[in-house]
């Protein structure tokens, strides 16, 4: 097949196109590179942003569409920015999509289990289901909807602004400063391993099933800051909390496990084990 992944260049859409290129299909990517920039050989890229959809190749099968401003404190300095790409631009591709026939699979979030309105990031993710539900409903379109549940693994972004806890308490462990601890740590997170979420990536785009909702991706199993902290064996300071995070996020992928044969294999202590003992070579 033909596929285009946007956000082909940043963190989970490079792991993704490295899974299609392996299983031999033919893979383009459309990135603005703001964030991501890491290219793998044997796939075709585009730089361009993603409203501008339309003016790349007109015959891909499956679009996964992960382009988006995807963390929740940038989105408060750049709301409307943050409603640009993740809803003009998931309307913009389902137009394509539509234009052209083609099955799209779209990255969602956990943050629609919580109130949506606690920060753009999480209301502008969830308008986005809703602009694909609505071209899967009014149109037709082939769309599947996918939430992800805290991602880390190879190419994460190892930086304050567009990382996750894992990156960037590794970013800071790597320059030798103290870990920060978001409020009191209690707030429990369920974390996935790339490699995870790219297989049910993978397993919702070719298997042709249906759901009338979302796939959820994750593990089953969270857990706090605190214990993260501990796993680091690193010194830590605690930090005021934040808007728009949540207490906890929990997957259940019973769903994807029974019609998809999602079975997440990551495993968060060994990740962090083998990169405490790598980094102290």
């Amino acid at each position: 097949m033909k596929i285009l992944v946007t956000g082909g260049a940043g963190f989970i859409g490079s792991n993704l196109v490295k899974r299609l290129l392996g299983e031999g299909h033919k893979v383009h990517s459309l990135d603005n590179y703001s964030t991501g920039n890491t290219e793998v050989k044997g796939c075709e890229y585009f730089k361009g942003d993603i409203t501008e959809i339309d003016t790349i190749h007109q015959d891909y099968d499956i679009i996964f569409h992960l382009a988006a401003q995807s963390r929740v404190q940038p989105s408060f300095d750049n709301p409307s920015e943050t409603y640009r790409v993740n809803v003009t631009g998931t309307e913009a591709v389902c137009k394509f999509a539509y234009n052209i026939g083609a099955k799209i699979v779209y990255a969602g979030s956990s943050s629609k289990h919580h109130n949506p309105a606690t920060s753009p990031y999480a209301m502008y993710k969830y308008l986005g289901e809703g602009v694909c539900k609505l071209y899967k409903e009014s149109f037709n379109l082939e769309v599947e909807i996918c939430r992800f549940y805290n991602v880390y693994g190879p190419g994460e972004a190892l930086d304050e602004v567009n990382g996750n806890v894992i990156g960037i308490w590794r970013s800071k462990i790597n320059r030798g400063a103290d870990i920060e601890i978001v409020g009191d740590g209690k707030q429990r997170r369920d974390f996935t391993h790339v490699d995870d979420i790219v297989d049910g990536l993978y397993k919702v785009g070719t298997k042709g099933v249906e759901h009338h909702d979302a796939w959820e991706l994750g593990t089953g199993v969270n857990y706090s800051i605190n214990e993260i902290a501990e796993m680091f064996k690193c010194e830590s300071k605690y930090i005021p909390a934040r808007p728009g995070e949540y207490d906890i996020t929990l997957c259940d992928y019973s769903k994807a496990n029974k019609e998809l044969g999602y079975e997440p294999k990551g495993n968060l202590k060994k990740y962090i084990k083998q990169w405490l003992e790598a980094n102290n070579d």
